[in-house]
């Protein structure tokens, strides 16, 4: 691996090899998400604790201040909407270029192995690496699956994850899902956890995280898990001493109810 490479690496995964990316992108494609309505007041409370941003270029420059921030993974893939035909016909919509400008670590593009526009998203991926590559630029792969959440399961994420490490992305960001095992041991780049399944409480987030970690992710990549709960503080604190600290489910269940009493008594 090359030293700029390298480098950019280094800035999103911490010396433990682990790492916590919080993405705040969802209106690329869902607009004012709840919670999200707007960025800076989200962002900001919750950057101390995060490694990193997944974020779009024009979220960046509104509502994060460059000289009090954390590394940047841009989001570059996008051009469809929650209420358009299908998520999954994605073009590339910022340039590498672009990303050098804004010193961003990473680039991220989503992949949407199985729909109808499976190949244009792969050869839009394969592209992204060939100009990453040529900048040092690291490329983190999505294995997107649009509003068919049935195809979380093992043996559809491990060949979406393994398809796009073959295609060169340096690491892949994909759902938790029962055996995950299966997914992070066929795929030989480093792989990111993004969110579970629907859950009603905070502890069975931490399970599926802790999960997750045993089992061969080197991290997480949560958002709606983090600041749409009501302590998004003590969340994120809490996910972090899972993935840092190597905290339990118990032991993160317990660092949340104690930052939550705190942040409860301070209001």
């Amino acid at each position: 691996m090359e030293w700029g490479m390298a480098n950019r690496f280094a800035q999103l995964i911490q010396p433990d090899g682990h790492a916590l990316f919080l993405p705040v992108d969802h209106g690329y494609f869902q607009g004012p998400t709840r919670k999200l309505e707007e960025p800076r007041k989200t962002i900001e409370p919750l950057l101390p604790y995060a490694d990193a941003l997944f974020i779009t270029r024009g979220v960046l420059r509104a509502s994060v201040d460059p000289d009090n921030s954390k590394p940047v993974i841009l989001r570059v893939s996008g051009g469809t909407s929650m209420v358009g035909k299908d998520l999954a016909n994605e073009g590339i919509t910022t340039s590498l270029e672009e990303a050098i400008r804004l010193n961003a670590s990473a680039v991220g593009i989503s992949v949407f192995v199985g729909s109808d526009y499976e190949k244009e998203s792969l050869l839009n991926l394969a592209k992204l690496v060939d100009d990453g590559e040529r900048y040092g630029i690291p490329v983190m792969a999505i294995t997107a699956v649009g509003k068919e959440l049935e195809k979380r399961d093992a043996r559809y994420l491990a060949l979406a994850c393994r398809i796009a490490a073959e295609l060169g992305a340096r690491v892949v960001k994909t759902y938790w899902c029962e055996d995950f095992s299966k997914v992070t041991g066929g795929c030989p780049v480093p792989v990111i956890m993004a969110g579970g399944p629907q859950v009603d409480t905070e502890l069975e987030i931490f399970e599926f995280v802790h999960d997750g970690m045993q089992n061969g992710s080197i991290g997480v990549n949560l958002g709606r898990n983090i600041w749409q709960n009501d302590f998004p503080i003590a969340m994120i604190k809490a996910i972090r001493a899972i993935v840092h600290g190597n905290a339990t489910p118990k032991e993160a269940q317990e660092i949340y109810d104690s930052e939550k009493n705190s942040q409860a008594k301070k209001s």
